[in-house]
């Protein structure tokens, strides 16, 4: 078990690792090993999760979402494998621990009757400046 809270904990079964060749750091094994992982967690058939934490991770996770619900995670910072599958997982709690945050209801408030008066005089001067520039000088 993942803990992300104290009340949402992720199964590891839920998580599909596949690893894969990585195109950044390795060396003289850069062509010959696996290093990078692709780490693949099922948002929307995942039973660990609540729908409000489940709708905003989707919102969160933007374009590492596939169409099926799944979000893929993939990591190759690092040169070995196990770095790399610990990066993924760290980027996972930290996606995860973020949608589980829910956002402060927005108030709606008015500018106050200085900072309108301040904005309508700024706009007026802006105004005359364009009028004096439209206006041609007599000939002589």
């Amino acid at each position: 078990m993942i803990r992300i809270t104290d009340r949402i904990s992720i199964d590891e079964r839920e998580l599909d690792e596949r690893f894969v060749r990585a195109s950044g750091p390795g060396g003289q094994n850069v062509n010959k090993l696996s290093s990078a992982v692709q780490l693949r967690f099922d948002v929307r058939g995942s039973s660990s999760l609540p729908p409000d934490v489940r709708a905003r991770l989707e919102r969160l996770a933007g374009q590492r979402l596939t169409r099926e619900g799944v979000l893929v995670i993939m990591a190759q910072r690092h040169r070995t494998q196990e770095r790399n599958r610990a990066d993924a997982r760290e980027r996972l709690i930290e996606l995860v621990s973020r949608a589980a945050v829910a956002p402060s209801p927005r108030r709606a408030t008015r500018p106050s009757a200085g900072v309108r008066e301040r904005r309508l005089a700024s706009k007026k001067r802006r105004g005359a400046v364009k009028h004096l520039r439209r206006e041609k000088p007599e000939p002589e």
